[in-house]
């Protein structure tokens, strides 16, 4: 695969490739892409559900959008700080939870279309507010997930090149 460091392409590599983690051949990728689509639906679901929990029309921003997009980032972060603390993984946590469930409850290509609606509109605080904003969070979400799982050390890439923080 693209050498993307080793969780850039973390959950999907399992599907494409032997990781070192998780020794699994090539007769269950059937059950992988099980995993995967078992995993989007419930992502899929949970993301309508927070659609119509937190409604968007009293404001600019897609709150919604946020709200899942900042979950997931923490929920992944959760979830690799507690994969990397395991000695053994079942070969199929990773494309049920960080593909499917996941990469069904977030939404990239709606946060980006949000954005070029306001951009559209000329609200280009509330757009630029929208996209850093997102980041931002994001990125502090991963960062919590990965401290609040434990996960002391720097993520590392394929060459194994990690500090401690």
């Amino acid at each position: 695969m693209l050498g993307f460091g080793r969780w850039g392409l973390w959950a999907t590599t399992t599907m494409c490739q032997r990781s070192r983690a998780d020794k699994h051949d090539a007769h269950n990728v059937p059950m992988t892409l099980l995993a995967v689509a078992a995993g989007g639906v419930l992502g899929a679901l949970a993301r309508y559900g927070a659609g119509l929990l937190v409604a968007d029309s009293s404001s600019d921003i897609a709150w919604s959008t946020v709200l899942v997009n900042v979950t997931g980032c923490l929920l992944i972060g959760l979830l690799v700080g507690w994969h990397d603390r395991k000695d053994r993984h079942h070969p199929y946590i990773r494309p049920f939870l960080a593909v499917g469930v996941l990469g069904g409850y977030t939404t990239f290509s709606t946060y980006a279309l949000d954005a070029q609606i306001l951009l559209a509109d000329s609200q280009l605080v509330a757009a630029a507010g929208y996209l850093f904003g997102t980041l931002v969070a994001a990125l502090v979400a991963v960062w919590s997930g990965l401290r609040l799982a434990g996960h002391g050390h720097r993520v590392e890439s394929d060459s194994g090149a990690g500090e401690p923080t």
